[in-house]
């Protein structure tokens, strides 16, 4: 399969799929959709570096990230830059804004430039194209999709875990009435999260659970947050999908004139470093982005390869800050006591 065969498959120039595959230039949503329909059909690599591979290994990994603007992801990109650097390899990358269509494309790309390896770090992976992954000759590994098979590693994080730790944390400090905050509630990873908390209400007598979604951006946490107020103005715990849409819920918070945790307790999700700094500190749930990175580069740089086709599973830490606290008084309702234990644990949990 040539460009020229795509080109005239798609009715454009050779240069317009150049265009397309490079995600560079002027090129028409209609013209741009059509030609990505057509690679898709075709399952059309470029074949970018065959030149210059002909005389030797490529040493270039292909990271793909669901969305570059969350530090989340950004932290991963920088632990695998250090290690493969370290390592003589260099890196090409990524960002698909959850879109499945662009995922592909960048696959593709990055197959067509014949990296040693492709690390994709992203929610919204179809089946097919995890099918499809496995037949090549390459390592690969995902991050919270897909499960271990030929040539593919699994890295997975239990949020099942960590959700319920969070939850019943809220759940003995008094809180009742709790929103979820997310995005692309499709996409399983975060769908995950979601339905742990919603499970939540049958195990906690009392507890209701509401949600608000919203881009996964600083700007999306506030009009959620806008949204859960008035969904449910007696809430008294924002639970976010993760921290960069917390950190938006606090800003929402704020101009409204409530008070972190006095009026509403927020928490997030991976504990990025923004986290310790904003204001509050985020009660947030930690996900070891350096051990994640190692993880990758060591399944695709180990040159025998024995970490292929195993699915490693982290084990998430509740980190408690102090945008947390006990739920206020609601309706002449006593305010809900914190238990000496409780309180002990929070001492003992809190990172700086």
């Amino acid at each position: 399969m040539t460009l020229e065969q795509v080109a005239r498959r798609a009715g454009v120039s050779t240069a317009t799929v150049s265009r397309v595959l490079n995600n560079v230039g002027p090129v028409r949503s209609t013209t741009r959709a059509r030609v990505l329909k057509v690679i898709e059909e075709l399952k059309y690599s470029p074949n970018l570096h065959a030149r210059s591979l002909a005389g030797g290994k490529n040493r270039s990994i292909g990271v793909i990230v669901s969305n570059i603007e969350n530090p989340f992801f950004l932290d991963i990109y920088k632990a695998v830059e250090e290690q493969a650097h370290s390592a003589g390899y260099e890196l090409i990358m990524a960002n698909t804004d959850y879109r499945a269509d662009r995922l592909t494309a960048s696959i593709r790309l990055m197959i067509g430039r014949r990296v040693a390896g492709l690390a994709a770090i992203v929610s919204e992976m179809d089946s097919n194209l995890i099918e499809e992954l496995s037949g090549y000759r390459i390592p690969v590994v995902f991050y919270d999709v897909g499960t271990p098979r030929r040539n593919i590693t699994n890295i997975r994080v239990n949020y099942r875990s960590g959700m319920e730790k969070l939850v019943s944390y809220l759940y003995t400090l008094g809180h009742r009435r709790m929103v979820f905050v997310g995005h692309h509630a499709s996409l399983g990873p975060i769908n995950e999260r979601l339905r742990v908390l919603l499970e939540a209400v049958q195990r906690f007598p009392g507890l209701r659970v509401e949600t608000a979604a919203d881009n996964d951006t600083l700007d999306g946490g506030r009009r959620a947050a806008r949204a859960a107020l008035s969904a449910c103005p007696d809430l008294t715990a924002i639970v976010c999908v993760n921290d960069v849409m917390a950190v938006g819920v606090l800003r929402e918070l704020r101009d409204c004139g409530l008070r972190v945790p006095e009026d509403v307790s927020v928490t997030g999700f991976d504990n990025i470093k923004l986290a310790q700094y904003c204001s509050p500190p985020l009660t947030s749930v930690h996900i070891p982005r350096d051990e994640i990175g190692r993880i990758i580069c060591d399944c695709l740089i180990n040159e025998q390869n024995k970490l292929l086709e195993r699915e490693f599973v982290l084990d998430p830490e509740l980190v408690l800050r102090d945008s947390t606290g006990p739920a206020p008084a609601r309706n002449g309702a006593p305010e809900h006591a914190l238990d000496s234990s409780v309180s002990t644990a929070f001492d003992a949990a809190r990172k700086l």
